[in-house]
C-alpha cells in the first residue's frame, strides 16, 4: 500500500531503516547508522587554529627577517654588527647566542605542530572528498590547492638555508663559510657568496615565490580559522595578507638580485 500523503516513505538497508532517504542515494553509496570514521583523537577545529597561531608566528618571523637582511645594503659592517647583536643581545642575563636558541626551539616546535596539523588535515579533507571531484576548481583555488606544494618547497628551502648560513656544514657556500664568534659575525660575507652562485640565487627566487603564495592565501586562512566571517572584513583581510606577502617576496628577492648584479658585493 502507497504511503499516506506528505509522508515520505522508508528505505532500508543492510543497516538499518532511514525514513525519508532518498532511495537513489542508498543506492548509491553505503549508509550507516553510525559513524563512517572513527572520531579523531584531535578534532579538526583544533588543528585549524594551530595552524592558525603557528602560520602567524612564521609570518611575524619573515617579516622580521627579511626587514633585518635588507641591512646588507647598509654594508658589511653594519651588517656584520647587527648578525654580532643578535647573538649577544640580553648579555650576561643570557649566555652567548641565548636569544638566538629560544627563538630557534620556538619555531622548531612551530614547525612541527604547523606540519603535523598540516597533513593531518589535508589527509582527512581527500578522505571526505573521495574519488569525485568538481571540475575548474584547480584554477579558482590555485593557491589553495598548490598549499602542500609551497609547503614542500618551502621546508626543503628552510633546510638547505640552514645548512647554508647557519652551520656551513652543506650547501654552496660551505667551501667558503666564515663561522660567527663571541667577537665578530661573518654574516655579510657568507650572503654574498652563497647569493654569488647562480644556483642559490635561483633557489632563493623560486622559493621566494612559493612563500609568496603560502603566505598570502595562509594570512587569509587565519582570518577563516580564528571565526571571522564578515564579508568586509574578510575582503580586507585578503587584501593586507596580500599585500605584506608580496613585500616581503620582493624585500627578500631584491637581496640575491643585488648580488648577483655587483651592487652587493
Amino acid at each position: 500500500m502507497s504511503s499516506s500523503v506528505g509522508q515520505r516513505p522508508k528505505y532500508k538497508s543492510s543497516t538499518g531503516t532511514f525514513p525519508g532517504a532518498d532511495e537513489a542515494a542508498l543506492s548509491m553509496g553505503h549508509v550507516r547508522s553510525g559513524r563512517v570514521r572513527k572520531k579523531p583523537l584531535v578534532a579538526s577545529w583544533v588543528l585549524k587554529v594551530i595552524m592558525a597561531m603557528t602560520g602567524t608566528v612564521f609570518a611575524l618571523f619573515v617579516l622580521v627577517h627579511m626587514i633585518g637582511n635588507l641591512k646588507v645594503f647598509t654594508g658589511a659592517e653594519h651588517f656584520n654588527e647587527y648578525a654580532h647583536w643578535l647573538r649577544t643581545v640580553l648579555q650576561p642575563f643570557l649566555p652567548y647566542e641565548g636569544l638566538l636558541w629560544i627563538l630557534r626551539i620556538a619555531l622548531i616546535i612551530a614547525l612541527i605542530g604547523h606540519v603535523w596539523s598540516a597533513a593531518l588535515i589535508w589527509s582527512r579533507s581527500r578522505a571526505s572528498r573521495g574519488r569525485h571531484r568538481r571540475p575548474g576548481m584547480w584554477i579558482k583555488n590555485f593557491t589553495a590547492r598548490t598549499m602542500p606544494v609551497t609547503g614542500i618547497v618551502l621546508l626543503g628551502f628552510i633546510t638547505f638555508h640552514v645548512l647554508d648560513l647557519t652551520t656551513g656544514t652543506a650547501g654552496v657556500a660551505a667551501t667558503t663559510f666564515q663561522p660567527a664568534t663571541p667577537d665578530t659575525a661573518h654574516a655579510y660575507e657568507n650572503l654574498v657568496a652563497s647569493m654569488q652562485r647562480p644556483a642559490a640565487a635561483a633557489l632563493y627566487l623560486v622559493s621566494m615565490i612559493a612563500l609568496f603564495l603560502h603566505l598570502a592565501h595562509g594570512l587569509w586562512t587565519v582570518v577563516n580559522d580564528v571565526g571571522v566571517t564578515g564579508p568586509r572584513v574578510r575582503a580586507v583581510a585578503w587584501v593586507v595578507g596580500g599585500l605584506l606577502a608580496l613585500a616581503i617576496m620582493l624585500g627578500n628577492i631584491l637581496i640575491p638580485v643585488a648580488v648577483l648584479a655587483g651592487v652587493v658585493s
